[in-house]
């Protein structure tokens, strides 16, 4: 072939013996080569290393310290990370409440250590978010305290930077405590089985005049959905009703998360209260005084009548000249509460024992259904009436088998109706809760 005798015979000359016209043709190629070799010396000038040194061509400085097809580089030095930037809050003047989180944020870096101690140098638990960029104690502050606080920041080039503060909380006037109570003024018991009408009760051992913000501080949740209301009895005692009896199994809890909220003038809130227990099976209980029968349904089927004795009616007056009701007043109870034995005395309530109606005297078997004295409870002396004569100062008076049955069943919270006696309506006061009406009750609340 032409290319293979002009690599093998030189630049000058056809091959000896070479056909007429082959030095042409030989020349022909050597022009068509020519770019190749241009590209060829191109390509090495561009790439450092013994091979160009050897083709004798020079290579620039820049090309020496340049890795193949890149670019050259700039001599401009690249601009410095910023600074990171620490701020801590509350940023605001005076003291802050304990329950308001201090918090540390950082811009252009990442947190590397927060640190925020009590006046006794303990640290206080917080949490630092995923990105580290901040963080916030978990643990409630104390009142009348100074914390210390000292956090480091680095940015993107590791340069640290160092934020340190001191936060003073607010000094209470006054603190109150709350109770979670039932309507009977016993505790809620963890764990406990309550009945259906249930009312949960937050007592505060002081006078409360912001309601409102008070309110807002309790909460009842449930298993299942239940609408209810608070409503405030008075300034001490807040009442919580479903606007329906509690479904058996229902899970409630009843919490007071008043720390550090002002519910007064001066008055803060002085520990969080909760408390959890579940719904029993469904008990009512109606007493009828047109028939003087108590009827007791266990999941609306009915298990036991009761002959019973009621008030016999009328009023008596007190010492203090005030009128004491002899009835048994209508309305819904609940139950709360079981004595065996329980002392009868009517001077507690301003009726001398030795009046024509007063009495002093060991009852038993007692089932409490009203905080002013009512029970159903054992009373032998008055069989011969019950069933069909009210003879009792206002309490249900049963033979001792129906006595000690309805008090081995019956649960806190049951309800109890009592129809058809005389007398004034049963009154909240009184654990009459389920006796007012609805649109009545939630008027009773701050927030509605």
């Amino acid at each position: 072939m032409a290319s293979e005798a002009g690599l093998s015979d030189g630049v000058d000359g056809a091959a000896p013996g070479a056909a007429p016209g082959a030095e042409w043709g030989h020349r022909r190629w050597l022009l068509a080569a020519a770019p190749a070799v241009v590209a060829l010396l191109a390509l090495s000038a561009c790439t450092s290393g013994s091979a160009t040194q050897k083709q004798g061509t020079s290579v620039s400085p820049i090309a020496e310290s340049s890795p193949a097809g890149d670019p050259p580089q700039s001599s401009t030095p690249a601009p410095a990370a910023p600074r990171a930037v620490i701020k801590a809050g509350p940023t605001a003047q005076g003291a802050v409440s304990p329950v308001q989180p201090i918090t540390v944020d950082v811009a252009d870096g990442k947190l590397t250590s927060v640190k925020l101690v009590n006046p006794e140098g303990k640290p206080v638990t917080g949490a630092l978010s995923a990105d580290s960029t901040s963080w916030k104690n978990t643990e409630a502050l104390g009142y009348s305290k100074t914390y210390t606080l000292s956090a480091v920041a680095v940015n993107s080039a590791g340069t640290p930077v160092t934020k340190t503060a001191t936060f003073t909380t607010l000094t209470p006037g006054n603190m109150t405590m709350p109770y979670l109570n039932t309507t009977g003024g016993q505790a809620l018991q963890n764990g406990a089985t309550y009945g259906i009408g249930i009312v949960p009760v937050v007592h505060f051992d002081e006078q409360i005049t912001d309601r409102k913000a008070a309110e807002k501080a309790l909460t009842v949740t449930t298993s299942t959905h239940v609408t209810g209301v608070w409503n405030w009895v008075d300034a001490q005692n807040a009442h919580w009703r479903a606007k329906n009896y509690l479904t058996p199994g229902t899970r409630v809890t009843v919490s007071a998360k008043v720390y550090g909220v002002q519910v007064g003038p001066g008055l803060y809130g002085q520990a969080d209260q909760s408390v959890s227990f579940r719904i029993g099976a469904k008990h009512v209980t109606i007493a009828d005084d047109k028939t003087h029968l108590v009827k007791v349904y266990f999941n609306n089927k009915l298990v036991r009548t009761m002959p019973t004795s009621m008030g016999q009616g009328g009023y008596v007056s007190g010492t203090g000249g005030q009128q004491i009701s002899l009835w048994t007043m209508p309305g819904t109870y609940t139950v709360i509460g079981h004595g065996n034995p329980v002392l009868m005395d009517s001077s507690t309530f301003g009726l001398p024992v030795n009046s024509p109606k007063g009495y002093k005297e060991y009852i038993y078997l007692a089932t409490q259904i009203s905080t002013d004295g009512i029970y159903l409870h054992d009373l032998e002396t008055t069989i011969w009436a019950q069933g069909n004569t009210d003879v009792s100062h206002g309490c249900l008076n049963l033979n001792l088998a129906n006595a000690q049955f309805f008090y081995n069943t019956s649960q806190i919270g049951d309800i109890v109706q009592v129809t058809n006696s005389g007398g004034p309506a049963l009154q909240i006061w009184q654990n009459g809760d389920w006796s007012v009406p609805w649109t009545q009750w939630v008027k009773g609340s701050a927030l509605h």
